[in-house]
C-alpha cells in the first residue's frame, strides 16, 4: 500500500460513504507507532494492546468533532498519551509499594518480556527510565526514542516548551544518576 497522506485520510473520514475506509487507513498508518508509544509507558504487551484499543475507540467516537485544527498525528498521540497515563493511574498499585519494590516490579517486565532483546546496558537504561514519574517518562520517551520535536510534544501534551525542556533535562539527570549508581 502506498503511504496515505493524512489529508486523504481525513477527506475519506469526512465522507459518510468512505468513513470506515478512512478509519481503517488511519489505524493501519498509526497502529504500530501508537502501540510502541503506549508500550514504552505501560510495558506489558497485553495492557498495551488494551490501551491501544481504547485509544482507537476514543478516536472513532471523536472523529466527528475533529476539526483539523491540530495535526492528525498530534491528536492521536494526545489521546494515546492520556489513555496510557490513565491506565497507569488506575491499574498500577505502585502507590502502595515502596519505591524500590515498584522499580523491581517494573524491571521484571523487562526481564520477562520476550520482545525485549537488548543488551545489559540497554536493560539498565530502560530500568532507569522506569524510575521516572509517568509524565516525565512520557516526555523522555517522546523526545529520546521517538525523536519528536518539543513543538510537537507541546502540542500533544498541552505543556509549554519551556516546561518540557526542564522536564526532559531533569529526566536525563535522574537517568544519569541511576546509571552511575549501578
Amino acid at each position: 500500500m502506498a503511504k496515505t497522506d493524512d489529508r486523504e485520510i481525513l477527506q475519506l473520514i469526512r465522507e459518510k460513504e468512505s468513513l470506515e475506509q478512512g478509519f481503517k487507513l488511519l489505524v493501519r498508518k498509526y497502529q504500530s507507532r501508537l502501540y510502541w508509544h503506549i508500550r514504552r509507558m505501560v510495558l506489558n504487551h497485553n495492557d498495551s494492546d488494551d490501551v491501544l484499543q481504547n485509544t482507537f475507540i476514543k478516536v472513532w467516537k471523536g472523529l466527528p468533532a475533529f476539526r483539523g485544527e491540530s495535526q492528525l498525528f498530534t491528536w492521536l498521540y494526545r489521546i494515546a498519551s492520556n489513555e496510557a497515563l490513565s491506565f497507569l493511574k488506575k491499574n498500577r498499585p505502585y502507590h502502595s509499594l515502596s519505591l524500590n519494590d515498584a522499580e523491581q516490579e517494573l524491571a521484571g517486565y523487562i526481564d520477562d518480556d520476550p520482545l525485549y532483546t537488548g543488551d545489559e546496558i540497554s536493560k539498565k537504561l530502560h530500568q532507569a527510565i522506569l524510575s521516572l514519574p509517568p509524565k516525565q517518562r512520557l516526555i523522555f520517551n517522546m523526545k529520546y526514542f521517538e525523536e519528536m520535536k518539543y513543538k510537537d510534544i507541546s502540542a500533544v501534551l498541552g505543556t509549554s516548551i519551556g516546561a518540557l525542556k526542564a522536564s526532559y533535562h531533569l529526566a536525563v539527570k535522574k537517568i544519569e544518576k541511576q546509571l552511575l549508581r549501578d
